[in-house]
């Protein structure tokens, strides 16, 4: 593995994103950084995690701080993980190399996308077998296919996204005309011919399909549109008897939906909204988190995901009951921005956050963190 020395032109996620519009096509800017309906929501998700404030504890030993956590029984060197995005190289030529590079650099898990650019197997060889498989049921031969790919690598871990029955509109998306396959007109030519650096990379990386879908043994296509309204409480049940492996059920929302999902014997629930990408009226991800873990119990594993922007957001949901924190978007800023460089840089900027809020904490071990380091229960009176 190269040597790769951070981005010194990010030195915030901010920054990132800032730079990535500028060097990225719209088009493909837009499908990163866009939400559903109004777009509010992915604001919002991110202003509620905001108004949750810490109590900075003084006159402690803080010198030395462990961020090792341990979760579905794994030891990472990490709090967080790399949620699953799908087509992630269309943000820049290699993203998802990038990405399992990264997973083996700071030891965490890269989640992969059904639509991912690259094979499950590839991404699994790449990542020296810390990646974990995410599936949408809409085809269900064609996720028990991925299931048994997946088992057959060598996957411990598979992650079902429950919260897509049906897309909702995501007006940037149609107003650019993103479409898979692509579908080039004037207006997509220009977007590509005034961003010569990216439409280059890819031309000579590739034009980024989606791999699990092109390797199919039963012939496969991606349509985006698709609908997986059929998708139910038994589909869940034939997919807990497939996979033997640990089974993390992603997209809950509902404080009644986990329970019944727990009772279902899956191995962890993933609290998100999907990033503001669904539904646009619902509540802020990070409210449902802590009725979530209210009703399941101190035990239960859960994740969560949902305008996590930085390393004190990790420390508020780590507070509010999530055992686990995965990440998005930023890291597409990242790699957006400045390629690997960018990725490192803002892993950088994430990890030193994560342990100066620890340590202003009053905290030297990440797995001490409780809702006891909130100076005030701001979720129930939150305002956008």
């Amino acid at each position: 593995m190269k040597n790769i020395t951070a981005s010194k032109k990010i030195h915030s996620i901010n920054d990132a994103r800032n730079l990535a519009k500028k060097r990225m096509p719209k088009l493909m800017f837009d499908f990163v950084d866009g939400a559903s309906g109004d777009e509010k929501l992915c604001e919002i998700n991110s202003i509620a995690l905001d108004q949750i404030r810490l109590e900075p504890k003084v006159l402690r030993n803080v010198e030395n701080r462990n961020l090792k956590k341990k979760f579905l029984d794994i030891e990472f060197d990490q709090p967080f993980g790399f949620s699953p995005m799908g087509m992630c190289n269309l943000t820049w030529t290699g993203a998802d190399k990038m990405l399992a590079e990264e997973s083996i650099v700071n030891n965490l898990p890269v989640c992969v996308s059904m639509a991912s650019s690259t094979s499950l197997e590839k991404m699994y060889e790449l990542s020296e077998g810390r990646s974990w498989i995410q599936l949408y049921n809409f085809q269900e031969s064609f996720v028990m296919e991925l299931l048994q790919r997946a088992e057959q690598t060598g996957y411990k871990v598979a992650i079902l996204t429950v919260d897509v029955p049906i897309q909702f509109r995501r007006a940037k998306d149609n107003k650019n005309g993103f479409t898979v396959p692509f579908k080039i007109g004037p207006n997509q030519m220009f977007d590509f011919i005034t961003h010569p650096h990216w439409s280059l990379s890819t031309l000579l990386g590739g034009i980024p399909k989606p791999m699990n879908y092109e390797t199919s043994k039963s012939g496969n296509k991606f349509v985006r549109s698709e609908s997986r309204g059929a998708t139910d409480w038994k589909t869940l049940k034939r997919v807990r008897d497939a996979w033997k492996g640990k089974l993390i059920i992603k997209g809950v929302m509902s404080p009644e939906d986990a329970l019944k999902i727990k009772n279902e014997g899956v191995d962890a629930i993933q609290v998100s909204n999907h990033g503001g990408r669904q539904l646009d009226s619902a509540t802020a991800a990070i409210e449902a988190l802590p009725l979530i873990r209210n009703v399941l119990g101190k035990e239960f594993p859960l994740l969560f995901d949902s305008g996590v922007r930085g390393g004190s957001d990790i420390i508020r949901a780590l507070a509010l009951g999530a055992n686990y924190v995965m990440l998005g978007r930023p890291l597409m800023y990242g790699i957006g921005a400045d390629g690997e460089k960018g990725l490192r840089r803002i892993l950088d900027i994430i990890k030193d956050e994560l342990s100066t809020a620890l340590g202003l904490v009053g905290l030297t071990d990440i797995n001490d963190v409780t809702s006891e380091i909130i100076a005030k229960k701001f979720i129930e009176n939150m305002k956008y």
